[in-house]
């Protein structure tokens, strides 16, 4: 599977500056500034204006640019100069979009018996194995699984040079190109079913997947046309990739409706229709620019509230009649300005709401911060990084050997073809259902469980996987697709939070970016496994299921004591900045206290408010 597909979060605050070092002295931590015990948290007013604690980002995608300082309230539009209408229908467009388009190579699973049947790779048989009647033979099995993998390679590898496009030169750049490369590999892989000759099979599924990659990655900032709903619209963007790789499965249906004279020749001709659809709605009606974000829209409301901005410098000139005409018409202005930006964020009491949801996570995830003040370089020599990207290397070499062989795992160890059908046929469908239907708990899952404990949960799940996969029975067959398609897109979703809690926005396109390529690459070597499975254990997937589950569960093990171990001192520093705070605090109220006292009380006297 892809790592970029589950990205939860598109914007957030990162930690601004370390945390009190414990080994100074009170005197040498104390800045002499009044300070109240919730300094270290997100307030309402740090959210646009910046703070000593956290600063706002967005999401950057580009591996290759350095980290954002400050935020420019200037790019992108603002939303209400786009008629609501006109910004749903770009949302459902997107949707639909990324539906048909932006994953539709992991539906291999069910794409690949109609690969079988069509005789794709049935030159790879040797004589022995032609005489024999078997189905499949191992060189062309061996050489659809390389078709696969070599499109899951492409989705996550692309991702870093899909995202340097995107922060630099918008959306709307990377949607033509997803067409155009789209189209091509609908093209290559018509003329391959077609010519014979043309062995066009991976290229063509090479170009759908970067297709993909450039239609699904920009989609989510579409989440930013309604800020109020951004969590439903990525989670709607989310679902939207799961569910397109029920594409080769509704194709599939069709072609064994129609006892295969619905050719795949055919069908991706008439897929060409999907790129074409996307093109004229990005030439027309979709954004040509990216909407203005939460934080650069909390600006403009914070400008917007500022009644000095209704008097200029050039007021000198004027006459106090038409003085206060100007500024009367500056008023509406500024006030009409507010109450859109209102109606768009849901007012200070939504802003609230998200400022203490924000708090929430924070506080929940137990290692919010952890390496924010860090360069990347440093976060990447760190254990923190290390052990994630061990163990999603490892994972997702796992989850796309389990998708690509699914059905002969199963035949083995069930030594029956129509059960092993059976389960491929159950997992078709549970693929696409598990990613859609867990969505919604995902969030609320990340939002109130520590990053430990959804680690945790990670480990429990991989290893209960581990030991299903390796019974050879039909009911620990259907258990493992279940927990797989469970663990599929909880994995891939804890680990872009994993990215943005510990390591922070400021250097996500790098950190996570390095993440993405290094699993897509080792994920080349599914392969070499495949070859191992079907040569020295004689097609028997139990010794590898277990080997990489053993090994994700020590992997895991070791992540996840770490994490907690990282958690519980960090919680103990702000525990112990917390106590020096209120300390420092409670000493200036008794100081203030003392000059009060000393001071004459009664006319003229001027009454100081904290």
């Amino acid at each position: 599977m892809s790592l970029i597909q589950h990205v939860t979060n598109v914007e957030g605050t990162d930690r601004e500056e370390a945390l009190v070092d414990l080994f100074l002295s009170p005197l040498e931590r104390y800045t002499g500034e009044r300070a109240s015990e919730r300094e270290r948290r997100l307030s309402l007013e740090s959210g646009f204006l910046g703070s000593a604690k956290s600063i706002h980002r967005t999401i950057s995608y580009d591996a290759l640019k350095p980290p954002e300082e400050t935020l420019e309230e200037y790019g992108g539009v603002t939303q209400y100069h786009v008629s609501t209408t006109r910004r749903l229908a770009q949302v459902i467009t997107t949707v639909l979009a990324c539906w048909f388009a932006s994953g539709i190579v992991f539906g291999f699973a069910a794409l690949k018996p109609i690969l079988i049947n069509e005789g794709v790779y049935h030159d790879m048989c040797t004589q022995d194995e032609l005489d024999a009647g078997v189905e499949v033979c191992i060189g062309q099995d061996l050489r659809l699984n390389f078709f696969f993998s070599l499109a899951s390679t492409t989705a996550n590898v692309s991702a870093l040079f899909v995202g340097t496009l995107l922060d630099r030169y918008g959306p709307r750049l990377c949607f033509l190109i997803g067409c155009f490369f789209l189209s091509v590999g609908s093209v290559l892989m018509s003329l391959a079913f077609h010519v014979a000759e043309f062995d066009g099979y991976a290229v063509a599924n090479f170009f759908l997947a970067l297709g993909g990659t450039f239609i699904f990655l920009p989609s989510f900032q579409i989440a930013n046309a309604f800020p109020k709903y951004a969590g439903t619209i990525v989670a709607l963007v989310t679902g939207a990739f799961d569910a397109s790789a029920a594409v080769f499965l509704f194709y599939r249906l069709a072609y064994e409706a129609s006892d295969g004279k619905f050719t795949p020749k055919v069908f991706f001709l008439a897929y060409l229709i999907v790129p074409f659809l996307i093109l004229v709605a990005q030439l027309t009606f979709l954004p040509t620019d990216s909407y203005k974000n939460t934080p650069q829209l909390e600006m403009k409301i914070a400008r917007a509230e500022d009644p000095l901005r209704d008097v200029h410098s050039s007021d000198d000139d004027l006459s106090d009649n038409e003085l206060w005409k100007v500024r009367k018409d500056r008023t509406a202005k500024r006030r009409r300005r507010l109450r859109k930006l209102d109606k768009l964020m849901g007012g200070l009491d939504t802003l609230k709401q998200r400022e203490e949801k924000i708090e929430h996570v924070q506080e929940a995830s137990g290692v919010w911060g952890a390496l924010h003040n860090k360069t990347a370089k440093e976060q990447m020599m760190s254990p923190w990084f290390m052990f994630i990207t061990l163990l999603t290397v490892l994972q997702m070499l796992r989850m796309n050997y389990f998708i690509a062989t699914i059905r002969e795992q199963y035949e083995y160890m069930l030594d029956s073809a129509l059960l092993a059908i059976r389960i491929n046929q159950f997992f078709d469908w549970a693929l696409p259902l598990g990613g859609v239907l867990s969505t919604p708990f995902l969030g609320m899952l990340l939002d109130n469980v520590s990053t430990t404990g959804v680690l945790f949960i990670l480990v429990v799940v991989i290893t209960a996987i581990g030991i299903v996969g390796s019974i050879p029975a039909l009911w620990a067959g259907y258990t493992n697709v279940i927990l797989f398609v469970i663990l599929r897109p909880l994995y891939y979703s804890a680990m872009s939070d994993y990215a943005t809690k510990v390591f922070g926005f400021a250097t996500f396109g790098r950190v996570y970016g390095t993440i993405v390529c290094l699993s897509g690459l080792i994920n080349l070597s599914q392969t070499g496994i495949d070859a191992l499975t079907k040569k020295a254990f004689k097609g028997n997937p139990i010794p590898v299921n277990v080997t990489l589950a053993v090994a994700g569960f020590i992997i895991g093990t070791m992540l996840v004591t770490f994490v907690g171990w990282q958690g519980y001192k960090l919680r103990k520093k702000l525990e112990e900045e917390d106590a020096l705070t209120t300390t420092n605090t409670d000493m200036n109220s008794i100081m203030d206290s003392l000059l009060e006292e000393d001071e004459p009380a009664g006319y003229g006297t001027i009454q100081r408010t904290w």
